[in-house]
């Protein structure tokens, strides 16, 4: 995995100055970073700066994320970015997203880019060696909710459905109805509620991330399973109740595949640093870096509605 090398390790920024928000119902959004660096790489196929230089998934990014802002209006807003692989999911199972290929040269040399603008917007953005930004996000919204606020985790991994509560939703960017999802659409979308998701993901698999499931048991099944039995654990212990003896003797031979499936599946909110709401109080937008870093780029219309908002950069009245 490659990571955005200004941002490893960062987070709580002491002194850093930002813009406390007003209003008593604070909104937290989180964004995956490498999932919406991938969306905005392949969303546009060409697009380089004045050098040459590829360009295509910082603008894909910058203008995913305005989006998401218009849509979502946060109080509060970090995008986290993975750090790698957990050591205790691959020493669970080593081929655990292996066959994942590397990500796109043109890709990787935008990365520290799209973290460039990230800071002269003022958003905070966080990365940590070994810690898998699913985790770190589960972590940051499970505490923001527990401070009061309501959270949206913004991407389309799917494993993101075992946190949704009345407090934390999703925005899925492959839904273009732009809704946040709530239990009821992971319940439209799987058969089951959030609280089953890992359950339902540990017997089906997740082609994804390179875990096998239970033969012959693909959502459907895992639905009908669950509905019926209520969890995992439940099923095991009334394996003698099912009917079909190839699905019996397969869910027998692979109890201890579903265990571990569980242990990979189930996002953990023990890594990264802990996490205030205040660390995602976003900064004042430095007008003059975003400025440079536009004309870098050559993102004229960036430009011009940045101007439009604050005028030009201070350096240019001079």
């Amino acid at each position: 995995m490659i990571f955005p090398r200004s941002v490893v390790s960062a987070v709580h920024k002491e002194g850093s100055s930002s813009v406390q928000s007003a209003g008593p119902s604070p909104k937290l959004l989180l964004v995956d970073g490498h999932a919406y660096g991938y969306r905005g790489f392949h969303a546009i196929r060409q697009l380089n700066a004045p050098d040459g230089s590829p360009t295509n998934a910082i603008f894909g990014f910058i203008k995913m994320l305005g989006k998401m802002r218009t849509i979502i209006a946060p109080s509060h807003l970090a995008v986290i970015w993975d750090g790698g692989l957990s050591a205790d999911r691959v020493a669970a199972h080593p081929e655990y997203k292996a066959q994942r290929p590397p990500m796109p040269e043109g890709l990787a040399r935008q990365l520290d880019g799209i973290v460039e603008y990230l800071g002269a917007a003022g958003i905070p953005s966080w990365c940590r060696d070994g810690v898998e930004a699913d985790d770190w996000i589960a972590a940051a919204a499970r505490r923001g909710a527990d401070e009061g606020a309501s959270v949206v985790i913004a991407s389309s991994d799917k494993d993101f459905m075992q946190l949704v509560t009345p407090q934390i939703g999703l925005l899925n960017p492959n839904d273009k109805t732009d809704r946040v999802w709530t239990s009821d659409e992971v319940m439209v979308k799987t058969g089951v509620r959030p609280e089953q998701i890992v359950d339902w993901l540990s017997l089906i698999g997740d082609s994804v991330d390179n875990i096998p499931g239970v033969p012959g048991v693909g959502p459907k099944t895992a639905t009908e399973l669950l509905r019926r039995f209520g969890s995992a654990d439940a099923l095991y212990q009334h394996l003698n109740e099912i009917v079909s003896e190839r699905l019996r003797q397969n869910l027998t031979v692979s109890r201890g595949v579903v265990r571990r499936n569980q242990e990979l599946i189930r996002l953990r909110e023990d890594v990264g640093a802990p996490f205030r709401l205040t660390d995602a109080v976003p900064g004042r937008e430095d007008t003059g870096r975003l400025i440079g870093l536009f004309e870098r780029w050559g993102f004229r219309s960036m430009r011009q509605e940045l101007e439009a908002r604050f005028g030009p950069a201070q350096g240019e009245l001079l």
